[in-house]
């Protein structure tokens, strides 16, 4: 099942064969996030999806680096380079508090939140505050080379100058120099740049801004851009095999890195490039401003308007599993219930599994059956080969489950089955559920939830009927007594669904 793993490389626009610049290892690096607040869910499905892409190279024997930083400077209020505050500086301020006290707090929240949807730890972790000597070292041999120029103690990246030389600004994003132009052309600030395309590496730190460091240029901060080009490059050298990160980053962070480096070193940093897709609910981009956003809490709560219950931190990762990490996901209600029966469904038939024992050079075997297993266990590892495809890996996996289910029942005779292919199957399906899906049994899977669910279903339908007989009464008491428990009945076209009150 040893198959050519192969990549789709946001670089050159196709899949390619994965072929690490050292044999048996690989160097991944991930951009971070931001902690000036709660980890987005959106976020944590990206981090979800590049756990996953972590644990299959771990399971196809390649011994892995991997690197994923956490932002604690340079990342500023809309991305401007000039004229905007710190974002960890700013929510400092409003909380009267250090900006290390707030960076190390939503730090703390963040590694928890990743043990909740258990995503392993990278290899390295570093800090953009912990890196200031390097990005420092980085600046000045941009402007060494002639790609950086400095104006009053700021340092900005000389785009055309780079674009003319190099000929590979824009090849990752698609953008080109005149787009920067009519996209740039109305942000404050812009005069100090010689093209408002250029971008800055080093930001002069104004008297208030908390976060400042010496420099050759002046008491400022790096800017956002440059710390990954700076760490990436620290741990994994000048050019390693994989970056990976958010789509939303691939202009203009991701194309920013590839100038920085080109302009330090004159080689690119990553031979492949891989950028997750966005996170949507309910068929649209979350957004905070019109309500339709949620948070990881409220959906373990269920203490949010668009879902109609809790759901656990396995439900919700299956969920993600259910989308390639390339394609847009929308969260739903109905799409959240789907995946909370799916991932129980799996998990009963993993027991099923576990508790079946092959009957020793039985003569009674079926070939038929026996390929069949085989087949559906190399199809799950193909489409992993095929760009971490796990949504078709689940699918063939999902095929097992009834064979699995029938065997247990006894629908098929277990001495049907080969011991050696049962035993495949039982190592197969659990390295693959566990450490390449990264999903766990949780305490009650299938139990307490589902249970209550069946009896609200239940106390509904009988709700229902009696509005169809016109027992107003009956469909009243059973209304009032489930708000009275701390149930709300709602009822619509469709027909009711109930929630816990708020």
């Amino acid at each position: 099942m040893n198959n050519q793993l192969k990549i789709y490389n946001t670089l050159s626009g196709k899949k390619e064969v994965f072929e690490p610049l050292v044999e048996g290892r690989v160097g991944m690096y991930v951009c971070g996030p931001t902690v000036y607040s709660d980890v987005h869910l959106g976020n944590c499905r990206t981090f979800v999806s590049f756990d996953v892409i972590y644990r299959y190279l771990l399971h196809k024997g390649y011994k892995v680096r991997y690197v994923r930083n956490i932002t604690d400077v340079g990342h500023l209020e809309g991305d401007i380079d000039t004229g905007a505050e710190d974002k960890i500086s700013k929510k400092a301020r409003l909380e009267q508090l250090e900006p290390m006290e707030i960076a190390h707090k939503y730090t703390l929240g963040f590694h928890q939140m990743m043990d909740v949807f258990n995503t392993l730890s990278p290899s390295i972790e570093p800090r953009a505050t912990g890196h200031i000597l390097e990005q420092i070292e980085m600046v000045q041999k941009i402007v060494d080379n002639g790609f950086g120029y400095v104006i009053n103690g700021s340092v900005y990246f000389d785009t055309v100058k780079f674009a003319e030389e190099k000929e590979v600004y824009g090849q990752l994003s698609g953008r080109k120099l005149d787009d920067l132009l009519a996209e740039t052309r109305d942000l404050k600030k812009q005069d100090e740049k010689r093209h408002p395309s250029d971008f800055a590496i080093w930001i002069k730190a104004d008297p208030s801004h908390l976060m400042r460091w010496n420099s050759p240029w002046s008491i400022g901060f790096p800017g956002w851009h440059l710390e990954c080009s700076a760490m990436s490059t620290k741990y994994l050298g000048s050019t390693f095999d994989i970056h990976g990160g958010g789509g939303d980053l691939k202009f203009p962070h991701h194309e920013n890195e590839v100038a920085q480096n080109f302009g330090a070193c004159n080689c690119a940093p990553a031979r492949y490039w891989m950028h997750g897709n966005m996170l949507l609910m309910n068929g649209k981009k979350m957004s905070k401003s019109d309500g339709n956003t949620i948070t990881p809490q409220q959906l373990f709560t269920g203490e949010s308007p668009h879902v109609t219950k809790g759901f656990t931190p396995m439900a919700i990762r299956f969920f993600m599993l259910q989308s390639h990490y390339r394609s847009t996901l929308d969260l739903t209600d109905e799409a959240l219930k789907a995946a909370e029966k799916g991932y129980n469904r799996l998990m009963e038939s993993y027991q099923n599994l576990m508790n079946l024992d092959a009957v020793v050079d039985s003569t009674k075997e079926n070939q038929e059956l026996n390929t069949k297993i085989k087949s559906l266990l190399e199809q799950v590892y193909h489409n992993l080969d095929d760009d971490f495809n796990c949504p078709r890996a689940l699918a063939s996996l999902f095929e097992l489950v009834p064979v699995i289910n029938s065997l247990s029942n006894k629908q098929l005779d277990i001495s049907e089955l080969n011991s050696v292919v049962l035993q495949s199957l039982k190592d197969n399906f659990r390295s693959i559920i566990f450490d390449i899906f990264g999903l766990k049994e949780e305490d009650n899977p299938g139990g307490e939830n589902e249970v209550t669910d069946q009896l609200m279903g239940l106390i509904l339908q009988l709700r229902q009927q009696a509005r169809a007989e016109k027992n107003w009464s009956m469909a009243d008491t059973i209304r009032d007594s489930l708000q009275v428990a701390g149930i709300e009945v709602k009822d619509d076209k469709d027909g009711s669904s109930w929630s816990l009150k708020k």
